[in-house]
């Protein structure tokens, strides 16, 4: 639970900036400009990327605990000052800096939770995990509703930072050690310790690689679909609200994606799992480049592309937590997400660009379909375990 609150901050901040963006854009005595929007929203994203890349070493060397409660108060100090930034640089900065701890506290408490996870029971609990994602940004979304208008966009930051220091007691108070992590810690010989470059290092680097690209592809899925859906189904004839209904049930088929795919991945294998949940999003995404008459038809293609497309990116941390040896699973986690980041701002972008060349419909959706491809085959090219993942190459 308490790892799971740690997610939903960070699904609160996934969705924070675009909730105040048009209220900054008209009202904001900052002065911002849609270029200067774009700015610190380009940037905060690099700032998670750089965060989860980063956190990797630190989390294997000094612990998950001091890390993650390290990270959830830099993000929650630097959330707070955003509301009460003197000028457009600051606010910038501190979305920077608030990204670093975002972006670090996402691999840590996914590293956590592979090791507290039952026996065969990792992939379970990492899906369910990551439902905390989609909470927070529900809630974001509600409380910009409530908030904005009332007392200002600034209301939107202060409850973010304010809910990440209410947080921190419980877990300095409640979070132990990860058992696995110290017991990895205590057998390593004294040259051993704290080796992020084993990740790329012989038969790991082709692993890394086929993982990473699987990352980029699945969160460019992620914040593509998330960011451009409605105006690709615009685009296809539907009204703004049926495009906002869309998005509303293809994050609706994410959360059920979640509870549902870990199952079947701890019964089936990760590595099975993941390439079917990538295929049949493939096909999904497809399906919806076809113009059907059906309304309910298009919902359940939506809701589909929702279940699969969003757990398939988890189903892919779920197997770098499985690959690699606690030591360096922190460092691994990082990567893998870090990476995945930057598919995060390339998603948006791509999406961005075929609407502006007036083509996102159809192309989007064959362009999605095909990312969902590109993922399945570099994940064929990693090895279904540890054991067969440290073999040499």
């Amino acid at each position: 639970m308490l790892c799971w609150l740690a997610v939903a901050l960070d699904g609160y901040d996934l969705v924070v900036l675009g909730a105040v963006i048009p209220t900054l854009a008209k009202q904001s005595a900052l002065g911002f400009t849609n270029e200067s929007l774009t700015l610190a929203s380009t940037l905060g994203l690099a700032g998670v990327g750089l965060g989860a890349v980063a956190v990797g070493p630190l989390t294997d060397r000094f612990g998950r605990r001091s890390t993650l409660l390290t990270c959830i108060a830099l993000f929650s100090v630097c959330t707070l000052l955003t509301a009460v930034a003197p000028t457009i640089l600051w606010f910038i900065v501190f979305r920077v800096v608030a990204g670093l701890g975002l972006g670090a506290c996402l691999p840590t408490a996914l590293a956590y939770m592979s090791e507290h996870a039952a026996q065969g029971r990792s992939g379970t609990a990492m899906t369910r995990l990551m439902t905390g994602y989609h909470v927070g940004a529900v809630i974001t979304a509600i409380l910009g509703l409530l908030l904005i208008t009332s007392i200002g966009w600034e209301s939107m930051f202060v409850v973010g930072g304010l809910a990440g220091l209410a947080v921190l007691p419980l877990m300095w108070w409640k979070l132990p050690e990860s058992e696995t992590f110290l017991a990895a810690r205590a057998s390593q010989s004294a040259e051993k310790v704290n080796r992020p470059r084993d990740v790329v290092r012989g038969r790991y680097l082709a692993v890394s690689i086929g993982l990473w690209t699987a990352s980029f592809m699945g969160l460019l899925l992620v914040y593509g679909l998330n960011t451009w859906l409605p105006s690709i189904m615009g685009a296809a004839g539907y009204s703004i609200q049926g495009g906002i209904a869309l998005l509303l049930t293809l994050n609706v088929g994410a959360v059920i994606g979640l509870l549902i795919a870990g199952l079947i991945s701890d019964r089936k294998g990760n590595k099975p799992t993941v390439l079917l949940w990538f295929g049949v999003a493939a096909v999904a995404l497809a399906l919806l480049s076809i113009k059907i008459g059906n309304t309910v038809i298009v919902y359940a293609a939506v809701l589909l592309a929702g279940i699969f497309v969003f757990s398939a990116q988890v189903l892919v941390y779920a197997f770098v937590s499985e690959l690699y040896p606690p030591e360096i699973r922190g460092t691994a986690l990082g990567l893998a997400a870090g990476v995945g980041r930057v598919g995060a701002i390339v998603g948006p972008f791509l999406g961005g660009a075929l609407v502006s060349l007036g083509i996102a419909y159809p192309w989007g959706f064959y362009a999605f379909a095909l990312a969902a491809l590109l993922a399945i085959a570099a994940l064929a090219t990693v090895p279904a375990n540890r054991t067969a993942a440290m073999a040499p190459s």
